[in-house]
């Protein structure tokens, strides 16, 4: 578009609800109105699903073709969009923005694939079962607890910088399940693995805490033959947690605690 034709649509844009627009300002929309669209950008998504309300229905992966130009960045944008404008039965939990830092892979020759977490019953689509993982959270009772309750809510319990600075690492955890998902002690041992890699945040959380006072009460339960001794230090557990953290050097630090633990334990007999 010419520079004449461009002032020619700012005039009669002057006549509008645009009056209040300087004249440059209004020869840069008339530009930008009349900028040609982008090539799209056709991105194939193969996406889990299975609907158990369906009878006869079989797992199967479900191609859509989304025009990145149009799309955010981020894989849970595609997955809302999917939703929003192409299919509404499709189904995932989307909690998860704190966590979603996996960007789309731009490269229009690749298909992307979505899988639910593995390892885990599925519920719907990209959506797992996770009764089994909120069981095992709550049975570790992942709060403080003090022995002495007579000033509970009364004053607050001060921690050191020192302290407190042991919790950085920690107390991020949003328990979303990767670390868990993707660790073979787990798949193995699924019920009965005490979580030090599931929770692995909240259970050590409370045992460093120096406003718990149960700490060797803790770790007394962890002499389960199905919790931190099935750590075989795999660590993909660290590789896949979308927070960074990193639980096989949690892992190792609580058995540290446990050793100590079990000197102060044998001395005392």
């Amino acid at each position: 578009m010419s520079v004449n034709s461009a002032l020619s649509i700012a005039c009669l844009m002057l006549n509008s609800s645009f009056a209040f627009l300087s004249l440059p300002q209004l020869v840069r929309y008339a530009q930008t109105a009349a900028a040609p669209a982008p090539e799209p950008k056709i991105k194939k998504f193969q996406i889990y699903r299975w609907d158990p309300d369906t009878p006869g229905d079989k797992p199967r992966m479900q191609t859509y073709e989304i025009d990145l130009n149009t799309c955010g960045p981020m894989v849970l944008d595609a997955l809302i969009k999917i939703k929003n404008e192409m299919d509404p039965t499709l189904t995932f939990r989307r909690s998860c923005r704190e966590a979603c830092l996996n960007k789309i892979d731009t490269n229009t020759s690749k298909v992307m694939k979505i899988y639910p977490l593995p390892h885990m019953y599925v519920v719907k689509d990209l959506v797992p079962d996770m009764s089994n993982f909120y069981a095992q959270y709550k049975s570790i009772e992942p709060y403080l607890k003090k022995k002495d309750e007579s000033k509970q809510g009364k004053e607050q319990y001060l921690q050191s910088i020192e302290d407190r600075q042991k919790l950085d690492g920690l107390y991020e955890c949003i328990l979303c399940a990767c670390c868990s998902t993707s660790c073979p002690s787990y798949w193995w041992n699924g019920d009965n693995h005490l979580s030090l890699l599931i929770n692995f945040t909240i259970i050590n959380l409370p045992m460093i805490d120096s406003r718990d006072d149960f700490t060797e009460e803790r770790l007394s339960k962890l002499q389960d033959p199905f919790s931190l001794y099935r750590c075989h230090t795999i660590m993909n557990c660290t590789k896949t947690c979308p927070k960074g953290l990193n639980p096989g050097k949690a892992i190792a630090e609580i058995k540290k605690m446990m050793a100590t633990y079990k000197e102060k334990r044998s001395s005392a007999i």
